[in-house]
């Protein structure tokens, strides 16, 4: 059984080396730090002990630094054909095409939006709906890279840009189709419910 612990430690700092967020790493390596300092306690191990309090204290320091980093988001509208956007899309096709399998970045209606999310002057996200006269926002793509899904983005979107999003007539946000289980479980977490829409179901949040 205390072999147990020694493994669920080894676990938690192997995941902490996989994930693509500071933060996830940060808070994994912290539970493997914390289970490694219980597994040297019993059997009285001192150096485990002492290495693994020291690398706790780190990342404790390291998770309150992010937290308390003030990042600035803007919701910037883009163009069909914009250099900057096809480079990003480009290099992110594959990843894209795990969530949004049928997404391209055409004009497919005169009342498609296009925006891009700027995280700290970097493109975190791109966002493409096509808004129907009921207000509803079908997404084409939301997509964000993978070192900034921390929810932060979506949040942003719809909470903090809400007035742009009503500006445009839109009313509800919603995803016809969702293949992706890990998107589907973050949708949840976001707040969207299923609804019967035009006969199908959608994941839908209201404004």
């Amino acid at each position: 059984m205390i072999d147990c612990i020694g493994y669920i430690a080894s676990v938690f700092v192997a995941v902490s080396l996989i994930v693509n967020n500071s933060v996830k790493f940060r808070v994994f390596n912290t539970l493997g730090c914390i289970t490694f300092i219980a597994y040297g306690i019993l059997f009285n191990a001192f150096p485990v002990i002492l290495t693994n309090s020291i690398l706790l204290v780190i990342n404790i320091f390291q998770l309150i630094k992010l937290y308390k980093i003030e990042e600035q988001f803007q919701f910037v509208p883009v163009q069909i054909g914009d250099k900057i956007v096809e480079k990003f899309l480009t290099f992110y096709a594959k990843d894209i095409a795990t969530y949004f399998p049928d997404f391209k970045f055409q004009q497919s209606s005169s009342t498609q939006i296009n925006f891009v999310v700027l995280r700290d002057i970097s493109i975190a996200n791109i966002f493409v709906a096509t808004i129907d006269n009921a207000g509803n926002a079908a997404i084409q793509a939301n997509y964000t890279v993978p070192q900034y899904r921390d929810h932060k983005i979506t949040k942003f979107i719809l909470e903090k840009e809400k007035n742009t999003l009503f500006s445009l007539g839109i009313k509800k946000v919603i995803y016809e189709k969702v293949e992706n289980k890990n998107y589907l479980q973050f949708l949840q977490v976001m707040g969207f419910t299923q609804e019967i829409i035009n006969n199908n179901k959608c994941w839908v949040k209201s404004l």
